[in-house]
C-alpha cells in the first residue's frame, strides 16, 4: 500500500477543524507521550501549543543531544541546471520566467567540485529544474559517477523518477532523494502548478514509496511553508512520515522546512509562518520522532539559524549557491531564489565551534560497489 491510499482516507477539512480546536489539556497530554503519536503531533502543531513553546524547546533540545550529540552535518547544494518544463509560480526556474538557462557539462561540474572539496565538503545535494529531455535520467547517469568519486554522500533533489530510474541511479552511488510535496492541499497544489509533469500530484505523492521499496539510504520530505495553511501541511507531512517509518525500516527519514523566499516572478505567502511558528514546527517534529533528520537551509537568516540549531536541527547547508555554476562563475541571473544566510563555510564552522558543536563534513558512507 502506497501513501496515496492512506492520503485518500484523510479528511483535511476535519483534520483542520480538530487542529484548531485543540485545547491546552490536549497539548499537556501530548507532551507526556509524543513519540510516534500522530494525535500528539497535531496537538503540538496547534495554536494551543504556543504557550508551551519553552517546554517543547527544552525537551526537543534534550532529545536531539541524546540522539545526535553536539554535532551538525554540513552539506552543500550543487545546482546542475536551471532548465525547467514546469510552470510553478513560486520558483525562479519556472518555465515562463525570462532568465538565462544553463546545463552544466562535466568540465563545469568538475570546476564546481574542486571548489566544494577545497571547502572540505563530503556531502552534496544535486539540484536541477525539472526538465525530462535535457536534464533527465540519461543526464543523471552521465554525471553521477563523476560526482560520486568525490563525495561519500550524494543526494538528489530533482523531478520524481520511476522505480527503474531510481534503481539505476542507486547502482551508480546515489544515497538519498529529497522530494518535497510543496503542499498536501490538492486544490492549492493545482493553483501553483499549471503546466508540466509536476501537475501530477499523485505521482509525486507516491515517489517516496518507490524509494522506500528500493531501500534507498535516505528519503527526504518537505513542504514549502507559505503556499497553504502551514500547520495543516505539516500535519499531513507527519502522516506521510509515519507511513514511511512503518513500512520502510531500511531508509533514514529527513525533513526540510523551507519558508517562501523572494525570486523572479515570485508570489506572496498565503499563510505567513512567523519565527516562533518555525520554532514550534521544529520542536513538534523532534518530539514526534527523535531519530528524524531535520535540515535547515540558507533560506533563513544567520541569526535565525544560530537560534534554531539547539532545537532539533541535524543538517545545515553552508556557503550555498542556488544557480548552476554558481561556485566557479556566480551570476544572479541564474539563481532559483535569494539566500538569506550568506556566511562562508569557515564562518559557519567557527560559529558552530563557538557554540559547542562540531561541524561534520562526512555523512555515513555505505559500500555501494
Amino acid at each position: 500500500m502506497h501513501f496515496d491510499s492512506v492520503f485518500a482516507k484523510l479528511d483535511q477539512v476535519d483534520l483542520r477543524l480538530a487542529l484548531y480546536a485543540t485545547t491546552p489539556v490536549q497539548v499537556e497530554q501530548a507532551l507526556h507521550n509524543p513519540a510516534g503519536n500522530i494525535q500528539a503531533l497535531m496537538a503540538l502543531l496547534s495554536p494551543a501549543a504556543q504557550p508551551y513553546l519553552e517546554t517543547m524547546a527544552q525537551r526537543a533540545s534534550q532529545l536531539t543531544q541524546q540522539r545526535f550529540g553536539h554535532t551538525i552535518n554540513l552539506f552543500i547544494p550543487l545546482y546542475l541546471s536551471n532548465l525547467c518544463a514546469n510552470e510553478c509560480d513560486y520558483c525562479g526556474f519556472t518555465m515562463s520566467n525570462k532568465i538565462k538557462r544553463k546545463v552544466l557539462n562535466l568540465a563545469e561540474i568538475n570546476k564546481e567540485i574542486d571548489i566544494l572539496k577545497r571547502n572540505k565538503f563530503d556531502s552534496v545535494l544535486l539540484v536541477a529544474g525539472e526538465h525530462e529531455s535535457k536534464v533527465g535520467i540519461d543526464y543523471f547517469c552521465q554525471v553521477l559517477p563523476t560526482i560520486k568519486q568525490h563525495f561519500s554522500q550524494v543526494n538528489m533533489e530533482v523531478q520524481p523518477l520511476s522505480s527503474q530510474d531510481y534503481a539505476s541511479l542507486q547502482l551508480l552511488g546515489l544515497d538519498g532523494v529529497m522530494l518535497y510535496q510543496e503542499t498536501y492541499n490538492q486544490v492549492t497544489y493545482a493553483q501553483h502548478h499549471t503546466r508540466g509533469k509536476k501537475q501530477d500530484f499523485s505521482y509525486r505523492l507516491t515517489s517516496p514509496d518507490r524509494l522506500g521499496e528500493l531501500g534507498i539510504d535516505k528519503i527526504g520530505l518537505g513542504v514549502l511553508l507559505g503556499l497553504d495553511d502551514w500547520r495543516l501541511d505539516a500535519l499531513m507531512m507527519g502522516y506521510h512520515l509515519q507511513h514511511l517509518e512503518n513500512r520502510y525500516w531500511r531508509s533514514k527519514l529527513s525533513i526540510s522546512l523551507p519558508r517562501l523566499r523572494p525570486c523572479v516572478g515570485g508570489i506572496q505567502p498565503k499563510s505567513v509562518l512567523s519565527d516562533s511558528g518555525l520554532v514550534q514546527l521544529i520542536c513538534a517534529f523532534r518530539l514526534f520522532n527523535a531519530h528524524l533528520e531535520i535540515s535547515l537551509s540558507t533560506r533563513e537568516s544567520a541569526p535565525m539559524r544560530n537560534h534554531l540549531i539547539p532545537l532539533g536541527i541535524t543538517h545545515m547547508s553552508a556557503g550555498s549557491s542556488t544557480q548552476p555554476g554558481g561556485y566557479a562563475n556566480p551570476s544572479k541571473a541564474l539563481e532559483q531564489f535569494e539566500i538569506s544566510d550568506e556566511r562562508s563555510v569557515q564562518e559557519i564552522s567557527s560559529m558552530l565551534s563557538q557554540r559547542g558543536y562540531q561541524a561534520i563534513f562526512k555523512d555515513w558512507e555505505r559500500d555501494w560497489h
